[in-house]
């Protein structure tokens, strides 16, 4: 417990560090870093051998620092596909390039068009989501509804999944009055908070298949890299996508 803790301190001030900083070349390193060692875990999660596309991918995470993180996302998976079809590999290292490779870079972009303000809100909906959710379905699990949320996660309970998106789009609305409305920020708040829970759900999924407990072991008391960010995978990129369709980037 204590070792978690350490480890949540010294992420949350690294990443206050990096906000306040607030510098495009610095973020998007930050990003690109968490893409590859990202990319690394969901490697074997996968249970993909080829080390070539991951390599590849970790060079076009690096060249995203400098170039548009859409068009090199764009053409990391279409390459990847490429590469599939013409060497008749197998169909599953097409996962890499889409995750995380795909959402992160949609993180970059959504960092690079709507500014630090937007990640803060992210943060906001996502870390909420889960932190309730956990504390919600510790003290409440299955005293109101008797069912499982889903087998993938036994541990899941409704009353903790509604307890944290409740709880993330209450206070994300709040957050997202930077950029709309009460209403339209609440509507937003709720269905990137949804997204954030199946995002930790497919990581749990995929987890499930491997045989493992964490994705990694790179941060102490917490697991992998992916067993952080598995919510932010799914919701960056519908966050973005709300964005884009609203016409506020």
């Amino acid at each position: 417990m204590k070792e978690r803790l350490i480890t949540s301190i010294v992420l949350v001030v690294f990443l206050l560090i990096v906000g306040l900083i607030n510098n495009i070349y610095l973020t998007n390193l930050v990003i690109s870093i968490i893409t590859i060692l990202g990319m690394f875990e969901a490697k074997k999660l996968f249970n993909i051998e080829d080390e070539r596309v991951f390599y590849f991918l970790s060079v076009l995470a690096i060249l995203a620092i400098f170039a548009n993180p859409i068009l090199v996302a764009v053409i990391g998976v279409i390459a990847v596909a490429g590469y599939i079809a013409f060497y008749q590999k197998e169909l599953n290292l097409v996962s890499l390039s889409l995750y995380p490779f795909l959402s992160l870079m949609i993180l970059e972009e959504l960092y690079l068009k709507a500014g630090i303000r937007s990640i803060v809100w992210l943060i906001v909906i996502i870390a909420l989501t889960d932190s309730m959710a956990y504390v919600i379905g510790k003290n409440f699990g299955k005293k109101f509804i008797d069912m499982q949320f889903s087998p993938t996660s036994p541990n899941k309970t409704w009353e903790g999944v509604l307890g944290g998106i409740g709880s993330g789009s209450i206070i994300g609305a709040f957050v997202g009055m930077m950029f709309f409305d009460f209403f339209t920020s609440l509507i937003i708040s709720f269905v990137v908070s949804i997204a954030s829970v199946f995002g930790d759900l497919f990581e749990s999924y995929l987890k499930r298949k491997a045989g493992v407990k964490d994705s990694g072991n790179i941060l102490p008391g917490h697991g992998g890299i992916l067993d952080r960010i598995d919510g932010y995978l799914f919701g960056a990129p519908l966050l973005w996508a709300l964005f884009f369709a609203i016409g506020n980037i």
